[in-house]
């Protein structure tokens, strides 16, 4: 009998064993004589079900997990006999967390095997490029444009926009850099995709090359990914075999190559000024705009950067219209988004939808609520630098402008989840010491406004003069918004603020140490 069988390799599945399951599955179908073949696919982002194995039946891949090593033999009985197994969950697409989501960016993640061009291209891959050859450069931009897209690292910027920018500079020296410096507690959205499928994201890199006349393109990847390096590294060698990637692409005329740069630890390297200095071998500093990266880019060039999701997702666009694209969403949020669902939820993982879905959504239907079972207090969106949210502010939807109108913002669409447990004044602390610890000191009011503010949240927590330096903070807080260089500083009072106004009696350290 010969067995089809998918077991991840991305990091998350094999942090929990997916590798051993994988040996043991071999073992196991040797000793029964059985012809298997396993697939090392991409996580289907069920984080919780992880290592998550699936058999291609004759009904369509079939899911069980979370799967032990000592679960293989009798796993592989069991779909051999025909049988139930307590592991079985069911046809993977019919797992409500999957078949309630808008997967678009992440259609081919955990269905193809990630390095296989044969495999990505009968599951569409490679159409946008297709279609891209047969469009003028100022065409391609403007579909991008018109699909509403905007970057997907957490500015919002319409990606069309700096795409005509980079266009129309006259240098014959341009470059497309890959943001890949996915720093972000609670996020992975991006490392879920280079090690799930790699190729779409090289796809929308050529797409972008073309777009503006770039022939260079450059993936920085934050070092504490491994496996996607790894990955990312093999799927170009893979593309240049193909035809797809390098020199005179399938016989088009058009050149564009592409070379992985892998990132030294720095948290400020994922915001983009930095990350060039870091790619051209200087300190990992902010720079001063103007100029911006699209006039004035890497070794001076007009250099488009974009996000990983941002560039991945515009092969559907190309692929499919701007106008198939446009068609999700609401407001000036077009399109989808991928959520990342962590810290104290009962079932962490990435979820893809349309812009305007609710947090109560994310965090109670496709989450599960708290993980603990306690109940839940607060949530704080779009990374360490994001704004927390209450209970009453769950029915909110995901959209740029409707969380900015409420001091909050969408990010890079992490969301971590906290029970009624958490101290918010703690919080607060937490949120000036990562400015304090990550601050590439550049500018005095992040570098030394961290401080200070760490400094005084830590008077409040022992109760000293509350109300004043509660005061004193906001002040520090106004101070580091208008005047940091970056949103490294600019965007550390976001979590400070909200925690004061949503959850002010945790601040109120006095009384509850005169009640002691």
């Amino acid at each position: 009998m010969s067995l089809v069988l998918f077991v991840p390799d991305d990091a998350a599945a094999v942090s929990v064993g997916a590798d051993r399951v994988a040996a043991a599955l071999a073992v196991a179908a040797e000793e029964r004589g059985l012809d298997l073949r396993l697939v090392r696919n991409g996580s289907r982002g069920m984080l919780w079900l992880e290592p998550l194995v699936e058999w291609d039946g004759p009904d369509g891949r079939m899911a069980f997990g979370p799967v032990a090593p000592d679960e293989a033999g009798s796993l592989l009985d069991a779909i051999s006999s025909g049988t139930g197994h307590p592991r079985a969950l069911g046809p993977t697409e019919e797992i409500d967390y999957l078949k309630n989501q808008e997967r678009l960016t992440f259609a081919r993640v955990g269905v193809i095997d990630p390095l296989s061009v044969r495999d990505f291209e009968a599951h569409g891959g490679l159409e946008g490029l297709k279609t891209a050859l047969t469009m003028t450069e100022e065409a391609i931009c403007e579909a991008v444009l018109q699909s509403g897209l905007r970057g997907r690292g957490g500015a919002g910027f319409p990606a069309g926009i700096k795409w005509h920018t980079v266009r129309e500079q006259a240098q014959a020296e341009k470059y497309i850099c890959c943001n890949a410096d996915e720093g972000d507690s609670g996020t992975f959205a991006d490392r879920m995709l280079m090690e799930g499928d790699p190729f779409t994201l090289l796809e929308g890199m050529v797409i972008a090359g073309f777009a503006t006349g770039a022939r260079q393109g450059i993936v920085y990847i934050r070092s504490e990914y491994p496996h996607a390096i790894s990955k990312m590294t093999r799927a170009i060698e893979a593309l240049e075999e193909a035809g797809w990637l390098g020199g005179n692409i399938r016989g088009s005329g058009k050149d564009f190559r592409v070379s992985i740069r892998r990132g030294a630890g720095a948290y400020i390297c994922g915001e983009e000024s930095s990350m060039l200095n870091s790619i051209e071998g200087r300190r990992g500093t902010v720079r001063s705009k103007p100029p911006i990266p699209a006039i004035h880019g890497l070794f001076g060039k007009p250099t488009v950067v974009n996000n990983v999701l941002t560039l991945a997702t515009v092969p559907v666009v190309l692929a499919k219209g701007a106008e198939f694209y446009k068609d999700f969403g609401m407001g000036r949020s077009r399109g989808t988004q991928a959520f990342q669902l962590a810290g104290n939820i009962r079932r962490g993982g990435l979820v893809e939808k349309a812009f305007g879905v609710t947090i109560r959504e994310l965090i109670e239907t496709f989450g599960g609520g708290t993980a603990t079972g306690r109940p839940f207090r607060t949530a704080q969106l779009g990374g360490p630098l994001g704004a927390y949210v209450s209970e009453e502010m769950l029915d909110l939807p995901m959209d740029y402008e409707a969380l900015a109108e409420h001091k909050a913002m969408l990010g890079h669409g992490g969301i971590t989840v906290f029970d009624e447990t958490v101290d918010m004044a703690e919080m607060a602390r937490f949120a000036f010491e990562f400015c304090e610890e990550e601050s590439c000191g550049k500018c005095t009011p992040c570098r030394i406004g961290a401080v200070r503010g760490r400094e005084t949240v830590e008077k409040i927590l022992r109760g000293e003069n509350v109300a004043r330096n509660i005061a004193l903070i906001e002040d520090l807080c106004e101070l580091m918004t208008d005047g940091s260089l970056c949103a490294m500083g600019g965007l550390t009072p976001m979590p400070v603020l909200s925690a004061i106004l949503l959850f002010p009696e945790d601040f109120d350290r006095a009384s509850a140490l005169a009640a002691e």
